[in-house]
C-alpha cells in the first residue's frame, strides 16, 4: 500500500494534441506513461497533479478518463492550467458514474486522508502584481482561499500539499502561498508544471523548513513517485 504522485500527463486520446511534437523526453510518452503506471497496485493511492487531459469538456475527455480509470487503486485529482474539462464535483461524479469510472475524486476545497496524514492542495497560481491584471488577481485570490480551505479541513493531521504550479522556483516565489504553508506547518510540498528547459528552474529539497519536489511527468521519467511507500 503506497501513496504515489505525478503531474502533467497531458493525455490526448479525445482531443488530439500529442506532446510528442515537442520532441525529447515526450516522444512516445503515452507508452512511457503506460509502463510507468504499472508499478501502481489496487491498494495504492495516486495523486494526479493537474494537466491531465487536453480535452475542452468532460464529454471530450471520456477516452482520457477511461485511460486514467485503468490505473489501479484510488485516484485523487487536482486541476492544472490546461484542464479546461474541469467542472464541479457533482458534475464530475455524475460523469464518472455514467461511464463506469471508479475511485476518482477531485481535490478542491477539501482534503483526503491517507494513513493518518492529510492530502491537501489546489492548482495554485503564478502571480506577480506588476504583470497581472484584475482577472488574474481574482483567480489567484480564489486559489489562496481553496488552499486554505484544504489545509483547514486537515485539522491537526500532518499535511502533504500537492499543487500544480510551483510556489517557488529560481527567480520567483509566491509569498502568499508560502506563508500559508508555514502557517499550517506543512513540511512537504509537491508540484508540477515545469517542463523541458524549465526543469533547471526547479527548487527541490529543504527550503525554510519545507521539502519541495517537482513531479512533472517528463521530470520523473513518466513514472509516478512513491511519496509514502
Amino acid at each position: 500500500m503506497a501513496l504515489y504522485a505525478i503531474g502533467d500527463l497531458h493525455l490526448c486520446l479525445g482531443a488530439p494534441k500529442p506532446m510528442d511534437i515537442f520532441g525529447g523526453a515526450w516522444v512516445g510518452y503515452m507508452d512511457k506513461l503506460q509502463e510507468g503506471m504499472s508499478v501502481i497496485g489496487p491498494e495504492d493511492t495516486t495523486v494526479l497533479m493537474g494537466d491531465l487531459s487536453w480535452a475542452l469538456s468532460l464529454e471530450e475527455s471520456k477516452e482520457d478518463f477511461a485511460w486514467i480509470n485503468q490505473i489501479p487503486g484510488r485516484k485523487i485529482i487536482l486541476k492544472g492550467n490546461h484542464d479546461y474539462w474541469w467542472s464541479t464535483a457533482a458534475k464530475f461524479g455524475k460523469f464518472c458514474q455514467e461511464h463506469g469510472f471508479t475511485n476518482m475524486e477531485l481535490l478542491n476545497n477539501n482534503c483526503f486522508e491517507y494513513e493518518g496524514k492529510a492530502i491537501c492542495g489546489t492548482r495554485g497560481w503564478f502571480y506577480e502584481e506588476e504583470r497581472c491584471g484584475e482577472h488574474d488577481e481574482k483567480v489567484f485570490r480564489r486559489e489562496l482561499l481553496r488552499l486554505e480551505a484544504s489545509l483547514k479541513a486537515a485539522g491537526e493531521r500532518d499535511k502533504l500539499v500537492f499543487l500544480h504550479y510551483p510556489p517557488k522556483y529560481k527567480g520567483y516565489e509566491c509569498k502568499e502561498i508560502l506563508e500559508l504553508l508555514h502557517k499550517y506547518e506543512v513540511r512537504r510540498c509537491f508540484y508540477g508544471h515545469l517542463h523541458g528547459q524549465s526543469h533547471r528552474l526547479a527548487m527541490e529539497g529543504l527550503w525554510d523548513g519545507i521539502d519541495f519536489r517537482l513531479l512533472a511527468a517528463d521530470y520523473v521519467n513518466f513514472r509516478p513517485v512513491a511519496v509514502i511507500s
